[in-house]
């Protein structure tokens, strides 16, 4: 029954870093204040997602009158601007870092985990679904608040990633040139 759960949904993840076992659960920014966060960031390096395949990815929060917060996420991909809004959601306002992030009012918020943020430079983001605890799909962002980070600010969002067990492995920068 796994076997073929996975051959169905293999498709579906082959753009993705998926693994075997449950999710990990890594620590995420203290004290996470959600206004110092909202505004652009910029793409700098990320685990792979199907749904991002341009360059000059970026995204932008703001807070709507209902209290949600608008997300809109742009990318330049065959020679056009595509961009895709969705909505995001503070899941615990004890832990505001963990929130849920949503494109579809037909799917379930997905986790949108800040590990750590300065809020003027650096984010780090991680994400994570569990399918029937057999294995997990992972996402994993570096990003900032202008297009290109300094190599050592980069060196140090990946140290905290690997620090909480996730796997850089297939980890790639994003193209922010020509943007």
């Amino acid at each position: 029954m796994a076997a073929v759960l996975l051959l169905l949904l293999l498709p579906l993840v082959s753009a993705q870093t998926y693994r075997w076992g449950p999710c990990p659960t890594p620590k995420v920014q203290p004290s996470f204040n959600l206004q110092q966060y909202l505004g652009r960031w910029y793409e700098i390096e990320k685990l792979p997602a199907s749904f991002e395949r341009g360059k000059c990815i970026e995204a932008n929060y703001a807070v709507r009158r209902d209290g949600t917060i608008r997300v809109l996420n742009s990318q330049f991909y065959k020679d056009k601007v595509r961009t895709a809004e969705g909505t995001a959601v503070v899941i615990d306002p004890r832990e505001a870092a963990h929130l849920g992030v949503g494109f579809s009012y037909f799917t379930p918020y997905s986790p949108y985990w800040v590990l750590t943020t300065d809020y003027t430079s650096v984010s780090v983001v991680y994400s994570c679904t569990d399918v029937l605890r057999l294995f997990h799909i992972e996402f994993a962002w570096i990003l900032g608040r202008s297009r290109f980070l300094p190599p050592d600010t980069v060196r140090f969002a990946k140290e905290v990633l690997i620090n909480e067990g996730i796997d850089l492995y297939k980890m790639k920068p994003t193209d922010q040139t020509g943007c």
